[in-house]
C-alpha cells in the first residue's frame, strides 16, 4: 500500500527508539540499564491522582467544554504563568493539548506554509525538525557548541534570519542538553527579533521548573510587549509533576493565534481528555511542596553525574543547568574506539556494556551523547559504571 511522501521523510523519535530497544532486549533476558528515557522516575503527586479519580466518579467523562480546555484548567494556567513566568493572559489565550507535543504540532501545522523556514538551535530536540517538516516548513538549523556551553549568540540568530523565517524556536531549560539562557542572554536574543513582526517565537518552557545551582530563567515572552504579542509558551504537566502518561499541556499566546490553534485541534483530536484536564488544575493550584522535592533530588543525581562523567578521560560533559539530562561531548574517544560517530558508538555501548544511551545525532549534535538522570541513583550509578569499563 502507498505511503505518503511526507511520512516517508519523517524519522522515528530516537529517545523512543533507544527505550524500545532497551525493553527488547530485557524481555530477552538481558541485564539493561537505561538512561534514554526523560521521564522521571516518581509517581504522579498523590494530591493530583486523588482529584483526578474524584472527578471520574463525579462524571468528568464526557467530551471537554469547551474542547480547548475546561474552565478551571485555563484558569490554572492563567494564574501559574502571572505567579511563576511574570506574563499576564486571559483564559481565551490559552489553549489546553494533549501533552505538549500536540501543542507544537497544532503550532507548527498552523504558522507554516511550504518551504516556510523555521530557525532551530541545535543541538535540539528530536521531534522540532520532524513536525516542522511534515508541516511543509523547512528547518534551519544553528549550531552551538560544547563550549558555548550548547547556547546559540544573538548574532548566529541575526545570521540565520531570512525573508522565508516564519518561526525561530527557544527552548530553555534544554532537551538534550540541560542548558538554560540567562534572563539577559534571553533579552539579547529577544532584541534581535525585535523589527521582525513576521517571526513567531516558539517558546518550549517545559522544564521551566527544573532549575539548578540558583539559576535564574526569563519566559521569552516576558522579554517585551514586542516578544509577548508573538510568542506562543509551550508547557506540560509532564516533567514538573511526573505525568507522562495523562498526556496533559497547554500553550499560551495571542488571542487570534490560540484561536486558530483551536480550530485545528477541534478537527484532529478534540481535545485532551476531560478529568486529565481537571488534573492538570490541581497539580497547578496545589501544593508545590512536591515539585521542590523532585527538583531537589534530579540536582542531586545532576551533581553526580557531572563530577563523574568529567572523571573519565576522553569525556566532556558540561554542568547541566536545568531540565534532566547530561550532554556530553565523546567524540575524543571514538578513535580508540574505532567508531565513526554517536550512533556507532551507542550501538557499541548498548551491545557490549548493555547501558542504553541516546546518541547525539538525534539532536543534531554527533559528537555528543545524551543521559537522562530522571531515574534512581542506584541506577544512574551502575550505568556510570558500566559507562566507565566500556571506556576502559
Amino acid at each position: 500500500m502507498k505511503i505518503s511522501q511526507r511520512l516517508m521523510q519523517l524519522q522515528e523519535s530516537a529517545t523512543i527508539a533507544v527505550s524500545n530497544r532497551a525493553a527488547e532486549l530485557r524481555r530477552a533476558g538481558v541485564d539493561v540499564v537505561s538512561l534514554g528515557a526523560g521521564e522521571p522516575d516518581f509517581p504522579t503527586p498523590a494530591h493530583i491522582r486523588k482529584h483526578a479519580l474524584d472527578c471520574i466518579e463525579a462524571g468528568e467523562t464526557k467530551y471537554a467544554k469547551p474542547a480547548s480546555g475546561v474552565p478551571e484548567a485555563k484558569a490554572a494556567a492563567v494564574e501559574k504563568l502571572r505567579r511563576e513566568n511574570s506574563l499576564e493572559y486571559s483564559s481565551s489565550q490559552i489553549l489546553v493539548t494533549v501533552g505538549g507535543k500536540e501543542g507544537l504540532w497544532l503550532a507548527f501545522a498552523t504558522l507554516l506554509d511550504p518551504g516556510d523556514e523555521v530557525i532551530i538551535p541545535a543541538p535540539y530536540w528530536v521531534s522540532y525538525p520532524e513536525q516542522v517538516k511534515i508541516a511543509g516548513g523547512v528547518p534551519v538549523f544553528v549550531s552551538a557548541t560544547v563550549d558555548a556551553d550548547f547556547k546559540i549568540t544573538p548574532q548566529q540568530l541575526r545570521d540565520a534570519l531570512t525573508p522565508r523565517t516564519a518561526a525561530v524556536i527557544f527552548n530553555s531549560p534544554s532537551n538534550p542538553s540541560g542548558t538554560v539562557y540567562s534572563p539577559e542572554e534571553t533579552d539579547a536574543l529577544a532584541e534581535v527579533l525585535a523589527d521582525r513582526d513576521d517571526v513567531a517565537v516558539i517558546s518550549d518552557e517545559i522544564y521551566d521548573r527544573l532549575l539548578y545551582g540558583g539559576r535564574t530563567y526569563k519566559s521569552f515572552a516576558a522579554t517585551s510587549s514586542h516578544a509577548y504579542e508573538r510568542t506562543l509558551t509551550f508547557n506540560s504537566m509532564s516533567k514538573t509533576y511526573a505525568m507522562t502518561g495523562w498526556r496533559i499541556g497547554y500553550v499560551a499566546g495571542p488571542q487570534d493565534l490560540i484561536r486558530n490553534l483551536g480550530k485545528l485541534q477541534s478537527q484532529t483530536t478534540s481535545g485532551a481528555a476531560t478529568f486529565t484536564m481537571h488534573a492538570m488544575a490541581a497539580a497547578l493550584t496545589g501544593d508545590q511542596d512536591c515539585v521542590e522535592e523532585m527538583r531537589s533530588e534530579f540536582e542531586r543525581r545532576a551533581k553526580v553525574l557531572h563530577a563523574r562523567l568529567n572523571a573519565i578521560p576522553g569525556v566532556v560533559c558540561p554542568e547541566p543547568a536545568g531540565a534532566f539530562y547530561v550532554f556530553p561531548d565523546v567524540s575524543a574517544t571514538y578513535s580508540r574506539l574505532g567508531v565513526s560517530g554517536s550512533v556507532e558508538w551507542t550501538t557499541r555501548l548498548l551491545g557490549e556494556a548493555h547501558l542504553a544511551v541516546v546518541p547525539g545525532a538525534a539532536f543534531g549534535l554527533d559528537s555528543c551523547v545524551r543521559l537522562s538522570f530522571a531515574t534512581g541513583m542506584d541506577v544512574i550509578e551502575e550505568g556510570l559504571d558500566r559507562l566507565e569499563r566500556f571506556l576502559g
